[in-house]
């Protein structure tokens, strides 16, 4: 992450200063941004009231300037290059560097000024759902306010006055700006920062891109028909792993900005949904699951306890969502010998993709035969992708790993690597009738 000042040099302040004037672009907060796509360190505060910070997956929370007692954020609305995951990056629109835009983190109680700059080659606004606010900062471009013009800069100010799990997205010409990842997280801690206290905090949002294979930049056009499917814009496995010590409670909020419900299911362990964004759960209403549906448009907190070591799965159950770049016209040639007939036509045909006679499965040599049948353009990830202890993982899209660990410090971010299995825990191949505990 760096501070940039280059925005007020050159062609940047030739547009804003025909619209704002100089001085004014002197006293908005300093612009920061960044772009890295992984996740940052949990910004502790350095001034304001306390809490207990967030830390956004493969993502970041946008410093502030105090004044007057008032949080000042700068937004700035722009063209941004994000890459998905290794081998692959796009051309999106989102804020200070990256898509999705930084996590604003403030008080319950806290006055609150985001100052949004336009730098995008069409007007803008931002909504900020589930906010309680004067109706003309809500956002929606021409029924709460004008909009914000190429090179305007605009103000919103409003008191955080509940806390919970919240994001932003622009109110103007949605489907073409929220469709090239214009959006962000915001979370409001309590006012106590012992209420509702957890070890752990995650925060992520749920997005999709119809970027077709070869190409940069998203379809804006699409309505449902998505290829990449991606946790805060990052498909597995660009995405970070999350991280728990054994016997921490973790909190993860989630929050969807697709076009689709997404089942999202934690291993190995049970927890209870304890906030949504109308609020906290009551405690008396919750009960245990695996796996909660998230519908368009909604944020969830789920909450458990890092009981068990090792590296556990949290992905959508939808099983297409996670896999990247995946094409609905892919013949099904299971049990059919297609090596012949696939080189003939991808001699002909070179996008030409073929599942293969045993199915899609990517273990061992059948990894290579099936990358042998499927040439990928440049700037194109691989369908099922991804490499384990035990080999292929085969997993994109919306994935990524719980990990825990019983040596892992408190407050400690830094990817510990795979879970080193205990003699005799592991799965293993049937050789006769020697019980596994005698195995190990």
């Amino acid at each position: 992450m760096f501070t940039r000042r280059s925005f007020f040099n050159g062609a940047g302040l030739a547009v804003a200063a025909a619209t704002v004037g100089k001085r004014a672009l002197a006293a908005l907060p300093e612009i920061v941004s960044t772009d890295s796509a992984s996740m940052q360190p949990p910004l502790v505060p350095p001034n304001g009231r306390p809490y207990h910070p967030v830390a956004t997956l493969n993502g970041w929370s946008l410093p502030w300037r105090m004044r007057q007692g008032t949080k000042e954020f700068h937004l700035v609305a722009e063209p941004v290059v994000r890459e998905i995951a290794p081998g692959m990056k796009a051309n999106l629109w989102g804020y200070d560097g990256q898509s999705p835009g930084p996590t604003l983190e403030v008080v319950e109680g806290d006055r609150v000024r985001i100052f949004v700059t336009n730098r995008l080659p069409e007007h803008t606004s931002v909504h900020w759902p589930g906010q309680r606010l004067p109706n003309g900062m809500d956002g929606v471009s021409c029924l709460n306010q004008p909009s914000i013009k190429p090179g305007q800069t605009y103000v919103y100010d409003f008191t955080a006055q509940r806390a919970g799990t919240f994001m932003y997205h622009p109110h103007a010409d949605e489907t073409t700006q929220m469709a090239m990842g214009m959006m962000g997280s915001w979370v409001t801690h309590p006012r106590d920062p012992g209420q509702m206290r957890v070890d752990r905090d995650y925060v992520f949002l749920l997005n999709a891109y119809d970027i077709s294979p070869g190409s940069f930049t998203p379809k804006v056009s699409t309505m449902l028909d998505f290829n990449l499917w991606t946790f805060n814009s990052s498909a597995y496995p660009g995405t970070d792993p999350m991280l728990a010590r054994l016997g921490e409670r973790v909190r993860i909020r989630v929050g969807n900005l697709t076009m689709t419900n997404h089942p999202i299911h934690l291993h190995g362990h049970e927890f209870v949904v304890a906030d949504t964004d109308g609020g906290w759960t009551p405690p008396g209403s919750r009960w245990p699951e695996v796996t909660t549906d998230i519908a368009v448009g909604q944020m969830r907190a789920i909450e458990f306890t890092a009981a068990a070591p090792g590296d556990w799965a949290f992905h959508c159950h939808k099983s297409h969502h996670t896999m990247n770049a995946m094409s609905h016209t892919l013949p099904t040639t299971i049990g059919v010998e297609s090596g012949d007939l696939t080189r003939k036509i991808t001699s002909l045909v070179t996008e030409y993709m073929s599942m293969g006679g045993a199915g899609g499965a990517m273990d061992g040599a059948a990894s290579g035969a099936m990358q042998m049948q499927m040439p990928l353009p440049e700037n194109t990830l691989p369908m099922m992708t991804g490499s384990g202890p035990h080999g292929p993982i085969e997993m994109g899209g919306m994935f990524t790993v719980m990990k825990i660990r019983a040596d892992l410090a408190h407050g400690d971010y830094r990817d510990p690597g795979w879970y080193q299995a205990p003699a005799g825990s592991v799965a293993y191949p049937w050789e006769g009738e020697t019980p596994a505990v005698e195995r190990g």
